[in-house]
C-alpha cells in the first residue's frame, strides 16, 4: 500500500511503484458507473503514447476514483519492457491493491492498467517497487507526465503520475537454417598479404602480434599455424631484446614481439617480415626477417631502426651512421619526456609507392607517425636518403606524416586505392572499453601531406584527447545490429589491400560488449564514395561485389535498420551507435526517425541521402546479413560537412 500526504488536497509525489500494464482492460463494469466519461490526458514522445482517463469529472466524498493508465507502443524497434509509475494523490486516498508485473508490450500493441483510489485512516506506508529483472539488450527510456484534474467532495483534486516506460531493442531472430558459420581467429593487430599456400594455391595470410599467424582462402574462415618464430623467438630475437633489456629489469622478450608487416621485397626476391620488439622507456626497434614463403622459416637480417636511446647507450646503434655525429646531439637528450618529441619505433607498416619507392612508416602514441624510405636491395634503411631538422622531420627518425605531442595514434597503415594514398590509423586505447577506432586521412604523395575529408591534418603539436575529436575521417564506430547478441566495440590496428579484382579491403581485430577481453579477426570490404572517400561495408564481407543491375529503386526502397556513427560515444559503458528506423520511399523522400531525401545515380551503385542539412554520399548494394545466408540491400556513406558515417540494412522479414 502507498500512501501520499498534503495539507491541500493537491497531489505531492511519493516513492515508486513499477508495475507492468496488462495486455487489453478489466472489464468496464470495474470501472465505477462502467464507463470512462470523466476527465482523459493522452501525449505521445517518441512512439510511446500514454494515456490517463479518469471514470467521472465529479465525486462526492469518500467515493471511489477510477482511473485506468494505457500505454501504446508504435516503435517499430523497440518493445517495452517496463513500465516505472510514480503516483501521487490527495492525502486522503490511497490505491487499492498491489499492482503485479505482466508480460511486456510489442510493436502496434498497448496495454492498460486500472488502478482505485479510496479514502484512508492507516498511518502512512510506502510499498516495495515492483520490478522486472529481465530487461536486456540495448534500453532505451521515454518519461511521461500525465494528470488530470476532477472535483472531489467539493474540492479541486489533482491525480498525477510519473510514467517511465523502459524498453529494449528488438531482435531480430534468424532461423537455424539461415545461419552462418565461419571460423574465426584471434589475431591481435592483423596485417594482411596475399601469395600463395604451400602447393601454389592463392592464400590470405595475416601476421599479429604475439607470433600469431592465419590463413584464409576466402577472407572469412581462417586458420592458426606456426613456424620458427613460434618455437625459437628467444635466440631468433637476441639482438633487438638485448636493446629493449635496457629499458627494464629482467627483460624477457616473449609478449613483446607486436605488428609484424610483411611484403614481397622483388629486388630480394624474399619475403619481408618487419617485426616490432617493444622495451619500456621506448627502447624498442623495428627489425627485418627473410623468407622464401610466407609460412617460413624466417630468418633474422639485422634491426631498421632504434628508439628510446640516451648518451649511454647511443654507440650501440646506427644514429651516427645516419647523421655523422659521434656524439648524440643535444636535441635527443629529453631525458623521461622522450614520448613528447620521438616515436617508440613500433607498429611498422611497409609499401611500395607508386613511383617505386619502398617505404615504411612506423611508430606509435608518444612523437608521432614517422615514415623512412628503405633499401630495396637490403630491406634495410635506406642511409643515402637525408632528412632534416624541423617540426615535422627528424635527421634519424625521418618525415614525420601524423601525431605527436603523446596524442593517441597508433598502427599507421597505407595503402593506394584510386588516386590516392590512405592514412589509417588507431586512436584511443585498445581495450574494449578503451574507445579504439579507426580514421582515415589521404594524400596525392606517400609521405603526406595527410588531410581528412574537412581539411584537418593528422599532426598534433600540443596535447589533445582526441579519442572522440572530429579529426579523421572515423569509418565506424561501436555497434550492434539487431541480428547481433553483442556489440562490436574497440575496432582497430587494421591493414588494408586491393585485391586483383580492383576490390580493397580492411583487416582488423574487434572486441565485444560481452565483458571480456577477448577478440576476433574482421574483414570489411571498402568503397570509395563519389568524392573518392572510404566507406565500409556494415557487414563483414561474404563475397558481395558493387553491382548496379540490383542497385534499382525498387529493390532499394524500405524500411532500413538505421545506424549514424556519432562521434561521441561513451565508449566506457559499452555504448553502441542507436539502432533507428528510416524509410526510403520511391518518391525520393525519406521518412521515418529521420526525414530527408535520398537519390541513385542511375547506373551506379552511389546513394545520396540528405538529412538535417547534410549530404552522405556512399554505395549501396546487396550483402549477406552477417552470420546468415540471408541477402539484403544496404549502404554505407558518409557525411559531406560532418564527416560522419552512416549505415543502413534493409529490414528483413
Amino acid at each position: 500500500m502507498m500512501k501520499c500526504k498534503s495539507r491541500k488536497i493537491s497531489l505531492i509525489m511519493v516513492g515508486a511503484l513499477i508495475v507492468s500494464l496488462f495486455s487489453g482492460c478489466g472489464a468496464k463494469e470495474e470501472a465505477g458507473d462502467g464507463s470512462w466519461n470523466g476527465f482523459s490526458y493522452s501525449k505521445e514522445d517518441t512512439g510511446i503514447t500514454v494515456s490517463l482517463e479518469t471514470d467521472k469529472e465529479s465525486y462526492k466524498a469518500g467515493e471511489e476514483l477510477h482511473y485506468r493508465l494505457t500505454v501504446a507502443n508504435d516503435r517499430t524497434d523497440y518493445t517495452v519492457s517496463m513500465i516505472q509509475i510514480t503516483a501521487g494523490n490527495a492525502d486522503e486516498f490511497t490505491e487499492i491493491g498491489t499492482p503485479k508485473f505482466s508480460g511486456i508490450i510489442k510493436t502496434g500493441e498497448s496495454s492498460c492498467y486500472e488502478g482505485t483510489l479510496v479514502a484512508f485512516t492507516d498511518e502512512e506506508t510506502e510499498s516495495e517497487p515492483i520490478r522486472n529483472t529481465a530487461v536486456s539488450g540495448d534500453v532505451e527510456s521515454v518519461t511521461i507526465r500525465p494528470y488530470v484534474t476532477v472535483n472531489y467532495g467539493g474540492e479541486e483534486l489533482i491525480v498525477r503520475y510519473i510514467v517511465t516506460v523502459v524498453m529494449y531493442q528488438n531482435r531480430m531472430v534468424i532461423e537455424a537454417s539461415d545461419k552462418k558459420t565461419v571460423s574465426t581467429v584471434s589475431v591481435h593487430d592483423p596485417s594482411i598479404v596475399v601469395g600463395e599456400d604451400k602447393e601454389g594455391k592463392k592464400c590470405y595470410y595475416i601476421f599479429g602480434s604475439h607470433l600469431a599467424f592465419a590463413k584464409s582462402y576466402d577472407l572469412e574462415n581462417w586458420t592458426m599455424f606456426t613456424n620458427n618464430l613460434n618455437s625459437d623467438y628467444k635466440s631468433v630475437f637476441a639482438e633487438p631484446a638485448a636493446w629493449s633489456a635496457h629499458g627494464s629489469n629482467n627483460y624477457n622478450v616473449q609478449g613483446f614481439m607486436w605488428a609484424p608487416d610483411v611484403i614481397y621485397n622483388e629486388a630480394m626476391g624474399k619475403w619481408c617480415m618487419y617485426m616490432s620488439i617493444d622495451g619500456d622507456y621506448w627502447y624498442s626497434s623495428i627489425v627485418l626477417l627473410t623468407a622464401d614463403t610466407l609460412e617460413g622459416d624466417w630468418t633474422y637480417e639485422g634491426i631498421v631502426v632504434y628508439s628510446g636511446f640516451h648518451a649511454d647507450t647511443y654507440q650501440e646503434t646506427d644514429v651516427a651512421r645516419v647523421t655523422g655525429e659521434e656524439q648524440m646531439n643535444p636535441r635527443y637528450d629529453v631525458g623521461k619526456k622522450w614520448g613528447d618529441y620521438y616515436p617508440n619505433n613500433i607498429d611498422a607498416c611497409v609499401f611500395y609507392a607508386e613511383d617505386g619507392r619502398l617505404l615504411m612508416s612506423y611508430g606509435s602514441w608518444s612523437g608521432g607517425i614517422f615514415m623512412l624510405e628503405l633499401d630495396e636491395n637490403t630491406g634495410l634503411r635506406d642511409y643515402s636518403v637525408s632528412y632534416e631538422d624541423n617540426k615535422h622531420s627528424d635527421p634519424y627518425f625521418g618525415t614525420k606524416i601524423a601525431g605527436g605531442a603523446y596524442v593517441s595514434g597508433e598502427g599507421s597503415y597505407i595503402q593506394h586505392i584510386g588516386d590516392y594514398y590512405y592514412l589509417f590509423m588507431s586512436y584511443g586505447n585498445l581495450e574494449a572499453k578503451g574507445g579504439y577506432n579507426v580514421r582515415v586521412f589521404r594524400s596525392d604523395r606517400p609521405d603526406g601531406g595527410y588531410v581528412d575529408e574537412l581539411g584537418n591534418t593528422p599532426y598534433f603539436d600540443t596535447y589533445v584527447f582526441n579519442y572522440n575529436m572530429p579529426v579523421g575521417v572515423r569509418l565506424f564506430g561501436g555497434y550492434k545490429w539487431r541480428t547481433m547478441g553483442v556489440g562490436q566495440v574497440a575496432q582497430g590496428h587494421n591493414s588494408a589491400f586491393v585485391d586483383d579484382d580492383g576490390r580493397a579491403y580492411m583487416i582488423f581485430h574487434t572486441r565485444t560488449t560481452n565483458g571480456s577481453e577477448g577478440h576476433y579477426v574482421k574483414v570489411h570490404q571498402l568503397f570509395l564514395n563519389k568524392n573518392g572517400w572510404l566507406v565500409a561495408a556494415p557487414y563483414a564481407t561474404a563475397g558481395e561485389s558493387l553491382d548496379a543491375s540490383v542497385n534499382t529503386v525498387d529493390n532499394i526502397c524500405g524500411t532500413y535498420d538505421f545506424m549514424i556513427h556519432h562521434l561521441d560515444i561513451d565508449y566506457k559503458n559499452y555504448e553502441t551507435s542507436k539502432v533507428e528506423s528510416i524509410e526510403l520511399n520511391a518518391d525520393g523522400t525519406i521518412s521515418g526517425d529521420y526525414t530527408g531525401t535520398w537519390s541513385l545515380e542511375e547506373g551506379t551503385s552511389y546513394i545520396s541521402l540528405s538529412i538535417d542539412g547534410v549530404t552522405y554520399d556512399g554505395v549501396t548494394l546487396e550483402m549477406d546479413v552477417e552470420g546468415t545466408t540471408i541477402k539484403t540491400m544496404v549502404f554505407t556513406a558518409l557525411g559531406d560537412t560532418n564527416q560522419i558515417t552512416v549505415w543502413g540494412s534493409k529490414v528483413i522479414e
